[in-house]
């Protein structure tokens, strides 16, 4: 049986082991879940297992496989040579695996990055801006720092001749410095970024004070937009304003947080274990054992289907009636603890910074679609902003303080925003 839709797996190879102790992390705690003296390394049954399944259940030719953790590369190297053998084994003719590794960057030495390069793995590293930000969450298991590792590892990466990915967590301690973790990126060249909320919750229920305000959010990605629109579009990729500009063209989302119905992107434990997702892996959201059961089945089952229209079906009544609820269907469900003026218990714990940073950037989003759709380039719009400042700047400049302000609020420009201007 074949998924009528996409899907990716999110294999763990050494399960929620990692060399690193983040204090956001949600998924280290997963341990739990195994019998003490777990090794947390995946059987090489269990590998060709998902590897024929993950082939079976495809439509080909490209099949997709997307390694995680905890950290991945404790796995070993030698995992990862027979991954690339048994997927050579099991490929029909004419088709092509690609891999992604999702790593902290830390163990990468050069045997690590000129396999990656040899296999065309694509690799994305984990760095949440300038040091004074990224060791305050990202220490290892003895407490010490670990920027200065992770840029080594990106550092060997780009000498291998790959350019990773990187991913950016917003959390309570970076959020707050908008162009300055934005800037600290394009010095360091990188040329895809995305920036991933947190959102930790305590038992009680609380969010903890690591995770990332909501507002704060908002102004964060709203500043570092209006830095990228006007001076960095074609320079560097932010996942957070690319995927809006998709559905706005009238493409579908990619990213699951932002798709209406969820439960494509499934999370496969180490001992075979086929879980709904990333986030909900725990013995309610548990498929089934790609060892006995056919992961076409799992993923087409009623179980998952029910997971996945829930994201849609369980939207507030506010939502429904949103302007913007088109870009983000309700945000991730694990975040849907809030109870929304209407008293439903299910609104999104960012909503009002994704409806801060949606209501900002629509305009120029819907812009750059118009642009697209004429065969214009996209950085056509920093041209455009350029020409349509300066414009604007003259206008305030020529403004006496006893005419009518050019924001037309009818009053004095002296009594409204001229003080600000200044």
């Amino acid at each position: 049986m074949s998924p009528a839709e996409a899907f990716v797996v999110m294999a763990k190879p050494a399960g929620p082991l990692c060399n690193l102790d983040c204090s956001y992390c949600y998924y280290l705690p997963k341990a739990q879940l195994f019998p003490a003296g777990e090794r947390f390394r995946m059987r090489p049954e269990v590998l060709e297992a998902y590897i024929r399944a993950t082939i079976a259940a495809s439509t080909g030719p490209v099949v997709h496989f997307a390694w995680h953790g905890g950290e991945p590369t404790l796995a070993g190297l030698g995992f990862f040579r027979l991954v690339v053998e048994l997927q050579a084994r099991h490929l029909p003719p004419g088709w092509r695996c690609v891999n992604n590794l999702q790593t902290n960057g830390t163990l990468l030495d050069d045997a690590w990055c000129t396999f990656l390069a040899e296999h065309r793995f694509s690799v994305g590293i984990s760095v949440d801006g300038p040091a004074r930000f990224h060791d305050a969450m990202r220490k290892d298991r003895r407490g010490r720092p670990t920027h200065d590792r992770v840029l080594g590892g990106l550092r060997r990466l780009r000498a291998a001749g790959i350019e990773p990915d990187v991913l950016c967590t917003l959390n309570a301690t970076n959020t707050g410095h908008p162009l300055e973790v934005y800037r600290f990126f394009l010095a360091a060249q990188v040329q895809w970024l995305q920036f991933l909320p947190i959102v930790e919750t305590h038992v009680d229920g609380r969010v903890s004070e690591r995770s990332v305000d909501p507002e704060g959010m908002g102004a964060f990605l709203s500043q570092v937009f209006d830095e990228w629109v006007r001076y960095d579009v074609g320079r560097i990729a932010v996942q957070n304003f690319l995927e809006p500009l998709l559905v706005v063209s009238g493409q579908p989302a990619t990213l699951c947080v932002m798709a209406e119905t969820c439960g494509r992107v499934p999370a496969l434990e180490h001992d075979g274990s086929l879980y709904a997702c990333d986030h909900f892996v725990d013995p309610a959201h548990r498929l089934g054992d790609i060892m006995t059961n056919e992961l076409g089945t799992l993923l087409d089952g009623p179980e998952q289907a029910a997971f996945g229209a829930a994201k849609r079906d369980g939207l507030p009544q506010c939502c429904h009636c949103c302007p913007v609820r088109f870009l983000c269907h309700g945000g991730c469900p694990k975040d849907r603890f809030v109870v929304a003026p209407g008293g439903e218990p299910t609104l999104n714990y960012l909503c009002a910074g994704y409806r801060r940073f949606y209501d900002h950037a629509l305009p120029l989003l819907i812009r750059m679609a118009e642009l697209a759709r004429t065969g214009s380039s996209l950085t056509a719009i920093m041209g455009e902003l350029e020409v349509s400042e300066h414009a604007e700047r003259r206008i305030w400049q020529a403004t006496g303080r006893n005419d009518s302000c050019p924001c037309g609020s009818g009053a004095k420009y002296k009594h409204c925003c001229l003080p600000t201007r200044r």
